[in-house]
């Protein structure tokens, strides 16, 4: 938000004062509005959903993807910083999941843009979030009676790996924003002003456009360092495993998150991170990266100051100098993006899972 405009050559925004942004024009952006829909198999998405509710597909069987990803936190997670692998920490904040299915760029350092299938890989595999084994994966899989039976009414035959890589993304197509005020069209006069503001003064819509209301680039807006990643040990660590993973270099001596460095080891990028998409952000807070900003208020008024102090912060951002009303009928808006929790059992597996897996006749005789 904030941000003064260039199409090719051509300013679209003038600044004036305090480099208030004015004269954007929402039509030089993709257009908010309604998610389109997904075409979902039932039968997949049910098993990816109990997938996702299960602790023991990762490594110690402590830790589902649920854990870091709550439903009562619109799919995201309350604290700062995600919960880690037991014993890790972590070093970002759990982004939501809700409409994560219409992106094409993951992590808040965009380093997976291929799909879902390699998201989720990565988020069981790495050793600070869930530590899978895939072998073994599959093998606990293939010794539960009630997964044998959905892997083969959805199709997938036996449990595989390559199947849960595909249930999971089934069932997080329909972690889609539902009842939204603003898909609706049912905007308070003070949204209505707020929607007014975001595509105008405020310059929102210039980074945080189309259906998402993102347009999955990163950028520096200055947000200040998590020092806990770094005075925590167990944060430290997980960050460490990560960077060093990135090939970043240097790495035991940073005291900063490098974001879209890691991706592209270019200096101009250290620090900047993917727009987040705004929808459901009634449920998400804390908000930013690294979970810095408590509430909708102090994001907005983040924005108005013109974001943060950072040597390489995008040279978009201008000070805004909103009125007070102007900032709440902003943050009227924002509210208006969300839609109803998605908490119901069609969304969360309630189903009791077994404690122990059956004991296998013949152990000595089984072949893979």
């Amino acid at each position: 938000m904030g941000v003064r405009v260039k199409t090719g050559r051509t300013v679209l925004a003038a600044t004036i004062g305090l480099g208030v942004a004015l004269g954007v024009q929402a039509g030089e952006y993709p257009d908010l509005g309604p998610l389109p829909q997904l075409k979902i198999d039932a039968a997949k998405a049910e098993l990816g959903k109990r997938l996702f509710f299960d602790r023991r597909i990762s490594g110690d069987a402590g830790i589902s993807c649920a854990d870091c990803h709550k439903p009562e936190n619109g799919y995201a997670h309350p604290d700062a910083l995600s919960p880690g692998y037991p014993g890790n920490g972590h070093f970002r904040n759990s982004a939501s999941l809700v409409n994560t299915a219409h992106k094409n760029v993951w992590n808040w350092d965009g380093r997976i843009g291929t799909n879902l299938n390699d998201m989720t890989r990565e988020m069981l595999t790495e050793d600070y979030i869930m530590n899978m084994d895939m072998r073994i994966m599959q093998e606990r899989a293939k010794q539960d009676p009630v997964y044998v039976k959905m892997f083969k009414d959805a199709g997938y035959g036996e449990p595989s790996n390559g199947s849960v890589r595909k249930a999971i993304p089934e069932y997080l197509k329909t972690l889609t924003s539902k009842n939204a005020p603003f898909d609706s069209g049912k905007l308070s006069p003070a949204a209505k002003k707020g929607q007014a503001l975001f595509e105008g003064k405020a310059g929102c819509i210039q980074c945080h456009n189309g259906p998402m209301l993102t347009d999955l680039k990163a950028y520096n807006t200055g947000v200040p360092e998590n020092f806990d990643v770094f005075l925590d040990p167990m944060n430290h660590q997980a960050f460490l495993a990560f960077v060093m993973f990135q090939g970043v270099p240097d790495y035991m001596n940073m005291k900063r998150d490098p974001g879209y460095y890691n991706v592209t080891l270019e200096q101009q990028d250290m620090g900047s991170f993917v727009t987040p998409s705004l929808r459901e952000l009634k449920y998400t807070a804390p908000y930013m990266h690294n979970g810095m900003i408590g509430t909708l208020a102090e994001v907005v008024e983040f924005y108005n100051g013109g974001g943060g102090k950072d040597s390489r912060k995008s040279d978009k951002l201008k000070a805004l100098n909103l009125s007070a009303e102007e900032k709440q009928d902003l943050v009227a808006f924002l509210e208006s993006l969300s839609g109803d929790p998605l908490t119901g059992p069609g969304y969360v597996w309630s189903e009791e899972y077994p404690s122990e897996y059956p004991v296998i006749e013949n152990w000595r005789q089984v072949r893979n």
